[in-house]
């Protein structure tokens, strides 16, 4: 039941703190502390295939607790016996609370000033986003919406566009409702609205997040991101993703390796339980597409900056 690519990571490792701190762990064999934390994390990966970040933390968390040199909070033992390790690996779990919330606000400042730098007067800019990637996501602050964030906060967002995001209507359940708390102004739209947004309502830029991106820069994010960045393209609106680096995969070429989840058929045949279909019909309800790096117009922007598809994981 946990959604948004960096909350999966976060809430898998935080898990795995709550068994250590409870005493499910062993308590002074490392090597059994190794292979207990192994298996966990083992298990954690095989619940979202397509989100990257669990698995990214999931080898950092492997290294502090196999002591890498150089890894995590740096538990090389250099052949000597180690303290048992077990408070510093709850530690470093507990750190990445505070790390995801700084690279959020890294990525919403990286972005807001990008965007800004390239529209005419330099603001204030209109947006559309699509699915939710903020503090419901995220540990707070969020990935997309942290740039409509930053942006909101520097007095240089006229309005964002939110769409519904069918099936499961993250964008109208989740960021809408993160939004307005927050007073930012936006407007709520349906899926099939988007294209209209963008040519009617003066949308400069398309901001959207990612669970994946492989090594060439293809994006996987919610279903309906890959037509976002088509009709973004045809318009001329710069389209940005924005992702913390641990969402860059470099183990893969290109984005037609990513894992594609498939979700229920009723997410589409029901509402509120009601049968809203012919109960015989052929449902396809994949929860990801892959964008094409070339159609990424703007650049991914990530904590350390805004980087051309191609490039990013290379320079990370």
């Amino acid at each position: 039941q946990v959604r948004g690519a960096p909350a999966i990571a976060l809430l898998g490792c935080l898990s795995l703190a709550v068994e250590l701190a409870g005493g499910a762990g062993p308590s002074e064999d490392l090597g059994a502390l190794e292979e207990f934390v192994g298996q966990r994390l083992g298990f954690l990966l095989t619940a979202r295939p397509t989100a990257a970040n669990l698995g990214r933390e999931a080898e950092r968390l492997r290294a502090v607790v196999s002591g890498s040199p150089g890894v995590g909070l740096g538990l090389g033992w250099g052949g000597h016996t180690p303290v048992f390790p077990l408070p510093s690996i709850i530690e470093y779990i507990e750190g990445l609370l505070e790390k995801d919330r700084r690279d959020n606000r890294n990525i919403g400042a990286h972005g807001a000033s990008h965007i800004l730098g390239r529209v005419p007067g330099g603001g204030p800019v209109t947006l559309l986003t699509h699915c939710n990637t903020g503090t419901l996501a995220t540990a707070g602050y969020g990935t997309a919406l942290g740039v409509v964030r930053a942006l909101h906060q520097r007095g240089s967002l006229s309005r964002v566009f939110c769409t519904e995001t069918r099936p499961y209507n993250q964008g109208s359940r989740l960021s809408a409702l993160e939004l307005r708390h927050d007073g930012v102004p936006v407007t709520l739209i349906a899926d099939s609205a988007a294209a209209a947004a963008m040519r009617e309502r003066g949308v400069q830029a398309v901001v959207v997040g990612a669970d994946r991106v492989a090594a060439n820069g293809d994006t996987a994010n919610k279903i309906g991101t890959f037509q976002l960045a088509v009709v973004a393209r045809h318009m001329g609106i710069p389209f940005y993703v924005a992702a913390p680096s641990t969402t860059c995969d470099p183990t893969l070429a290109s984005g037609h390796l990513i894992p594609i989840e498939e979700r229920p058929g009723t997410e589409l045949t029901h509402l509120g339980g009601v049968l809203l279909a012919d109960p015989e019909v052929d449902v396809w309800n994949p929860a990801f597409d892959v964008t094409p790096h070339e159609l990424i117009t703007g650049g991914i922007i990530t904590e350390w900056g805004v980087f051309a598809p191609s490039e990013l994981c290379q320079a990370l």
